[in-house]
C-alpha cells in the first residue's frame, strides 16, 4: 500500500509533535484525525503493551456534545442501550443503529455534567445523524463537537502511573467509571476505561494549554515503569475480541450479529421495531489460523469445500499464542470446531473456528 500523503483535511491533534518525536512509524485515519498506528513494530508495540505502561494519542475519539432539556430523551432515541440503567460517574457501551437495525457506530457514551452527554465516537461521521434526529423530533437540545481530546494510559502499569500523577484516588476508579480530577490550573476526566485488555484509562482533555503538560507529567514520572509511546495494537485487540468498527462490523450488520446482543435492552429506539423483528443469520466468532496472515486490508473468504461460510474482517500473527488470530462473520450454521479454508490475496490458510477469544 502507498504512503497517504498529509494534507489540512487530515486533523492532526495536540500531541501529534510528541507522538512524531516519540518515532511513530505509521499512521491511519480515523474520524478525519491521525491516529498512530505502529512504533517499533506490531509485534514488538504488542509485547510492551503486555509488559508495561503506554501512553497512546487517541484524540481520533472526537466528542458528539448533546446539551439541553431534552439531552437524555434524545441520548435514549438513539441507542437500544438502557440508559437508565447507567448510574452518574459510569460510561456506557451504546450500540447506535440506523432505521433498520444496522450499526452506525458503538461509541462510550457518559455524562460529564448532568443535563450533557458526550458521545466518544468510533470511525464513522455521526455527528450529523444526531443533529438530524434532533432537528426532526423537535428535541430541545444543541448539538456540537467540542475540542475534547483523549490521551490514553494502557498497560499493566498504567494504574501505578495514574496514581503518582493525579492521586491515589485513581484506584478507586470503577471499570468504566470516572472523575474529574485537577491537573495544572484546570481539571481533567480520568475515565477506567480504553481500547485494550491490559487495563488503564482514558483522560479526556477539554483544555488544549493542558495537553502536554499532561504529557509531559506522564512521560516523566512513567520512566521508572519503562513508559512508551504506543497505539491501539491490531495483535492485542483481536486475541481480546475486541472490535474495530468500519473492519469487524458495519452498517450491514445489527448488534446481535456483531455480538452485542447483550446491549439491546430497549426498543422504544430508532431501529427499535427491526431489532425486534431480526431473526439472526450471522455471528462474529474467532478464527484461528494455522500460519501467518498477510496484511489484512481486504475481507478473506471461509469457505467450507465449495460453499462460502463466512468472511474474515481481521487478522494478525500472535506471538503469544504462536497462531494466526483473527475476527470472522460467518454463518449460523458454522461453530466452535469447525474448520474452514482462508482464502486471503496471497495463500489459502487453514482456519479453524474457536469457542471464545483468547482472552
Amino acid at each position: 500500500m502507498k504512503l497517504l500523503a498529509p494534507s489540512n483535511r487530515l486533523r492532526r491533534t495536540w500531541w501529534s509533535d510528541a507522538v512524531e518525536a516519540a518515532g511513530v512509524s505509521a499512521y491511519t485515519v480515523y474520524n478525519k484525525t491521525l491516529l498512530p498506528v505502529v512504533f517499533d513494530s506490531i509485534s514488538e508495540d504488542c509485547r510492551h503493551l503486555k509488559t508495561a505502561v503506554q501512553i497512546w494519542d487517541v484524540a481520533c475519539e472526537r466528542q458528539i456534545r448533546i446539551e439541553g432539556p431534552d439531552a437524555d430523551a434524545l441520548m435514549q432515541r438513539l441507542t437500544p442501550r438502557d440508559l437508565e440503567r447507567v448510574k452518574p460517574g459510569k460510561c456506557a457501551y451504546v450500540p447506535i443503529c440506523d432505521v433498520n437495525g444496522g450499526m452506525l457506530n458503538d461509541p462510550v457514551a457518559l455524562q460529564p455534567r448532568p443535563g450533557v452527554w458526550w458521545i466518544s465516537l468510533a470511525d464513522s461521521d455521526l455527528a450529523l445523524w444526531v443533529e438530524g434526529v434532533a432537528m426532526g423530533g423537535g428535541y430541545d437540545v444543541s448539538v456540537s463537537e467540542p475540542d475534547v481530546q483523549i490521551l490514553g494510559l494502557q498497560g499493566p502499569l498504567a494504574t501505578e502511573l495514574a496514581a503518582e500523577v493525579f492521586g491515589e484516588e485513581t484506584r478507586e476508579i470503577p471499570f468504566f467509571g470516572f472523575l474529574w480530577l485537577p491537573f495544572g490550573d484546570g481539571e481533567v476526566l480520568v475515565a477506567r476505561s480504553g481500547y485494550s485488555k491490559q487495563g488503564g484509562f482514558e483522560i479526556y482533555v477539554p483544555d488544549a494549554g493542558l495537553a502536554m503538560p499532561l504529557w509531559d507529567r506522564l512521560w516523566a514520572a512513567g520512566e521508572q515503569h519503562d513508559i512508551r509511546a504506543g497505539c491501539p495494537n491490531a495483535i492485542e485487540r483481536i486475541e481480546g475480541g475486541m472490535l474495530s468498527y468500519g473492519n469487524d462490523m458495519n452498517r450491514a450488520d445489527t448488534p446481535f450479529e456483531a455480538g452485542l446482543g447483550r446491549y439491546v435492552q430497549r426498543y422504544d429506539c430508532i431501529g427499535g421495531a427491526a431489532l425486534r423483528a431480526h431473526t439472526q443469520v450471522r455471528q462474529i466468532v474467532a478464527i484461528e489460523l494455522s500460519e501467518a496472515p498477510p496484511v489484512c486490508d481486504r475481507e478473506w473468504a471461509l469457505m467450507d469445500g465449495d460453499v462460502q461460510a463466512g468472511r474474515v474482517r481481521s487478522a494478525a500473527w500472535s506471538d503469544e499464542f504462536q497462531c494466526g488470530v483473527a475476527v470472522g462473520m460467518v454463518g449460523m450454521d458454522w461453530g466452535p470446531g469447525d474448520r474452514l479454508t482462508c482464502v486471503t490475496q496471497d495463500s489459502e490458510i487453514t482456519a479453524e473456528i474457536r469457542e471464545r477469544f483468547w482472552r
